[in-house]
């Protein structure tokens, strides 16, 4: 997401790193490409106008073109700037003092409001919530049957009562709630290709009926500026508490997500960055300012760590790593947890400075299926001891995995000089840098090779 924004600033900042000295000239260039990335990202133009004309005010102060790295103080200007553009603080949901909280979600035809609704009681549900998903878009077919195949799948109840208006059906849910025990109820409503009166007036009727504590918008981040014009309409006619801002992952210019909040003075709350029920996120300004100026976004990737490993297996890990017991199992079972993170690409976009280097290296995450076909062709005993794995093994490996005997040898040889790794880094009492132990010198220069 925002790639082409993300090159084209960073470019123009590396410019300016290579200046001493900085001059009233060079920053109005700078700001001149600014401008000019931001308006291809499709950001809105008076969005744009007031956010360079903010920045130059700032960036031609004494301070910055007297300062020892005045590149560098330019570059934390645009980042406050830009925190600031998309909301400062993180948007978060109002819980109510007495349950259930009530969450009203809106939208056109194609945003995703079936799928983010049934996102969001995932991602509560984890929190230790006990959400009910609200059937009230009645005219969609198979609307209804769609949200109860995501309520199943995630094991969350839905509310429905087929084609009745959808304020009954809302009003009911909501004494469902109450005598079952759910603490928050999502109601999904219908949409319509486009914005009229009619959607308004329903829309307006489950508002007045159910007095939501969240009227969250879902938009579509790939209709650009249209995103931002469906979010403006909305809040003038129903009022909105937030937005759900879905395919970020999928958009490359991001100008909505840089434009929602300045044009209607709703927050971005949620970003959905992909198709899996668990890919929704909060939408953190500074951390999404972070990655668009190349900064990375360690804070995301520690919490996606945290929530995809587990810390029994963690310890046990950490034992075998000490007492040099690590098989091809191990390995495997660490790449399961990996890929439950996301995508290797995105992750490595988090970590400050490689997403750039690896921005031309393309990651292909069929290698990654490829690696558990041929352990999971192996049996228990080879697993433990790859050792035994002779020619005629390979062969059979080979053939169970639908892979070639080259590749089950460079898996096993890299797996060998992983092992000797592990070897050096426990003699050397180098697992400190992982936190398991005393730091060692040698440690401090080892690293893992990628498989």
């Amino acid at each position: 997401m925002f790639q082409g924004l993300s090159d084209k600033l960073q470019e123009t900042f590396k410019r300016l790193k290579g200046k001493g000295i900085l001059k009233e000239a060079d920053v109005t260039e700078a700001m001149r490409e600014v401008r000019i990335a931001l308006l291809e990202a499709d950001v809105n133009f008076k969005v744009v106008k007031d956010f360079v004309a903010k920045v130059k005010e700032r960036c031609i102060g004494q301070d910055v073109l007297e300062s020892l790295s005045p590149a560098q103080q330019v570059i934390k200007i645009v980042h406050e700037e830009m925190i600031d553009l998309m909301g400062g603080a993180t948007g978060k949901i109002l819980i109510a003092p007495k349950p259930p909280t009530v969450i009203l979600l809106l939208g056109l035809q194609g945003a995703g409001k079936t799928t983010h609704a049934a996102k969001l009681a995932n991602m509560l549900k984890k929190q230790g919530k006990h959400p009910l998903l609200v059937a009230c878009d009645i005219y969609r077919p198979a609307a209804i049957k769609q949200l109860q195949v995501l309520g199943e799948q995630l094991k969350v109840p839905v509310f429905s009562m087929g084609q009745e208006p959808p304020a009954d059906i809302a009003v009911a849910s909501i004494n469902h709630a109450n005598q079952n025990g759910h603490d928050v109820v999502i109601i999904d409503t219908a949409g319509r290709l486009h914005i009229n009166e009619e959607l308004m007036n329903e829309l307006r009727a489950i508002k007045t009926a159910v007095k939501p504590h969240e009227i969250l918008l879902v938009v579509d981040a790939m209709t650009g500026q249209d995103a931002v014009n469906v979010a403006e309409s909305f809040h003038k006619e129903i009022g909105l508490d937030g937005v759900i801002l879905t395919k970020l992952d999928g958009d490359t210019r991001g100008g909505a997500a840089l434009s929602i909040k300045a044009v209607t003075g709703c927050t971005i709350k949620f970003a959905g960055t992909g198709e899996k029920m668990d890919a929704i996120e909060p939408f953190h300004p500074d951390r999404m300012a972070s990655r668009i100026l190349g900064m990375g976004d360690v804070l995301t990737l520690i919490e996606k760590a945290q929530e995809s490993f587990d810390e029994k297996k963690a310890k046990e890990m950490e034992q075998k790593l000490r007492k040099q017991e690590f098989t091809l199992d191990d390995f495997l079972d660490q790449m399961q947890q990996m890929k439950k993170m996301g995508p290797l690409s995105s992750l490595l976009e988090m970590i400050p400075g490689v997403g750039k280097q690896l921005k031309d290296v393309k990651i292909d995450e069929k290698d990654t299926a490829h690696i558990e076909a041929i352990i999971r062709s192996m049996t228990l005993e080879e697993r433990r001891k790859p050792a035994l794995i002779k020619d005629s093994r390979k062969k059979r490996i080979a053939k169970g995995s639908g892979t070639s005997v080259q590749e089950v040898g460079r898996l096993l040889k890299q797996f060998e000089q992983m092992q000797k790794m592990m070897k050096q880094l426990t003699s050397s009492g180098g697992m400190g840098m992982f936190g398991m132990g005393k730091k060692g010198k040698k440690g401090k220069k080892a690293g893992f090779k990628a498989f």
